[in-house]
């Protein structure tokens, strides 16, 4: 009968078997994701990606963003047709918007809350937990101080102890010393500040699923409903209901921007009547820049202006076939602007007009050249070259009201441009006319809806006050020892030791000390032999 020899454990771990998989190999495996989230969870890690969001966020302050101005992006795009291309590629007309903004923003928040439970829990325990004991040598701290009582040992402990709480210390009797502490409070604004900054990042992103923005242009003596096909641009969150919009209403009855002599813009002031639904009657508000009109959760937002001149376009036998005012969008600081005009609705061709609208008219006498030398309206001029034809509307194919498209279209006049004043008028070749009757004036306006505006406002409170006490508040601790002294013959007395350590700021704490000390020499005077 043969025996089976015992499997020594030393033999097992030399043999060229695949070793099994265990808990060791399953922390090896797991080894690369642990360094992976320690490293992410790191505050080195949090500082580079806050500051890489910083960094992302620049051109948004450079470049016009859609979801501000549209506008500008299209005008920004039609002055740079090279480089737009590829900034729009990269999302920069939409930074806060991109997928690398968010990536970004996600792994901030992610590597915030990582390292911030374990520094939350460690700052619960400390403070749950009692000062440290008295260093051995009280002499050998920065700031140390003694003298000799009358007192007895218990007696000097118990005025210690009692006369560091009234100063708000946290202090403990350990054997023949009082311990105390002040300044926890240091580390609480540090993580109040990070725990905000975090909460910031949640109202962030509240506003960003659940918020709504929308832009619209109108001209004076129009109005708007607040309702999502009213808007020229709008930009939902991924979670907003159209059923969530408030149901406000306005008038633009006057806009007014006033300018200095250089031409920079002073003032702009949109005078409008609104109602917060259908069934309120209506009242004044000026817009201003910084000054939106609140109703509800909503805010209306003054962003740009323009003007829009009133044109009237007679048919071949006199009849109106065009009476409305048209937007110009301003190319310059000194609002030369570009409008379309498109006349479908007339007895013969379709007519069409590419206008360019100047507010403070000047011509070169030598080339005829047109421009404006300001941009208030002190001598507006319309300069029209018109078309005929077929201007594409009837096919169903969608076309932008401040573009022409000319492939079907016949210059009138050879496309010769006829420069317009206040009330003057152009006959066309072959029957009928324009005319410019005088000039009003659009502005841009954006609806926002961000219900995440009280997180961030709650958040950006914190930061302030985590701030604001880790930058004032002190760490310190001090320590107050008594022993007896002399042979025990004599009168008794005691020697009272106090020693103390800052973790910043020492030289500050060095003036704080001598006035601890001062106040404990009060609650336990020296003997008189001291004194002296």
């Amino acid at each position: 009968m043969t025996t089976t020899p015992e499997i020594d454990d030393a033999a097992v771990r030399l043999s060229t078997a695949p070793e099994p998989v265990g808990p060791l190999r399953s922390r090896q495996l797991l080894a690369p994701l642990r360094r992976t989230w320690r490293q992410l969870t790191s505050m080195r890690t949090a500082l580079q990606l806050l500051f890489l969001l910083a960094l992302g966020a620049i051109p948004g302050g450079f470049l016009p963003q859609r979801s501000l101005n549209p506008v500008r992006v299209n005008e920004y795009k039609a002055q740079h047709p090279g480089l737009a291309p590829w900034l729009d590629r990269l999302s920069l007309f939409d930074v806060f918007a991109a997928p690398w903004f968010a990536a970004v923003y996600l792994l901030l928040f992610v590597s915030l809350a990582g390292c911030l439970v374990p520094r939350i829990r460690l700052h619960a325990r400390a403070l749950r937990k009692p000062p440290p004991q008295a260093p051995g040598t009280l002499t050998r701290l920065p700031v140390s101080g003694s003298w000799e009582t009358d007192a007895s040992v218990e007696e000097v402990l118990e005025a210690a102890r009692r006369a560091l709480r009234s100063g708000r210390w946290r202090a403990v009797r350990r054997g023949n010393a009082v311990s105390a502490e002040k300044g926890y409070l240091r580390e609480t604004g540090n993580l109040i500040f990070h725990v905000s900054l975090v909460v910031l990042l949640v109202g962030i992103a509240v506003g960003a699923f659940y918020g709504f923005k929308g832009t619209v242009l109108v001209k004076e003596g129009t109005g708007f409903a607040n309702a999502v096909l009213n808007f020229d641009d709008i930009h939902p969150g991924r979670r907003f209901t159209e059923g969530s919009l408030v149901p406000l209403h306005f008038t633009l009855d006057d806009f007014r921007a006033t300018y200095g002599e250089d031409g920079k813009a002073r003032t702009f002031d949109a005078k409008v009547r609104f109602a917060p639904n259908a069934d309120a009657p209506l009242r004044p508000y000026d817009i201003r820049v910084n000054h939106p009109l609140h109703v509800g959760a909503a805010k209306v937002y003054l962003l740009g202006h323009g003007y829009a001149p009133r044109v009237v376009v007679r048919d071949v036998d006199g009849t109106v076939a065009f009476d409305q005012t048209v937007p110009c969008l301003p190319q310059d600081t000194k609002f030369v602007s570009n409008c379309t005009i498109k006349v479908p609705d007339t007895r013969g061709q379709q007519i069409a007009f590419d206008g360019v609208f100047t507010p403070t008219t000047v011509q070169d006498p030598a080339t005829g050249r047109v421009t404006s030398t300001h941009p208030a309206a002190q001598s507006p001029a319309l300069t029209v070259v018109g078309f005929r034809g077929d201007l594409g509307i009837d096919a169903g194919v969608p076309g932008s009201v401040y573009t022409l498209d000319r492939r079907r279209l016949t210059p009138i006049d050879s496309g010769k441009a006829h420069l317009l004043a206040t009330g003057q008028s152009w006959q066309l070749p072959g029957g009928g006319s324009i005319t410019f009757v005088d000039t009003t004036e659009w502005a841009t306006f954006q609806v926002t809806q961000d219900p995440g505006k009280g997180i961030a406002l709650l958040a950006s409170c914190g930061i302030v006050l985590g701030l604001c006490l880790s930058l004032f508040i002190r760490r310190r601790r001090l320590w107050v020892r008594a022993v007896p002294a002399g042979d025990g013959t004599g009168t008794p007395r005691t020697v009272v030791e106090v020693g103390g350590l800052a973790r910043t700021d020492p030289d500050t704490f060095a003036a704080e000390f001598e006035e601890l000390t001062g106040r404990l020499r009060e609650k336990i005077p020296p003997r008189e032999a001291d004194k002296e």
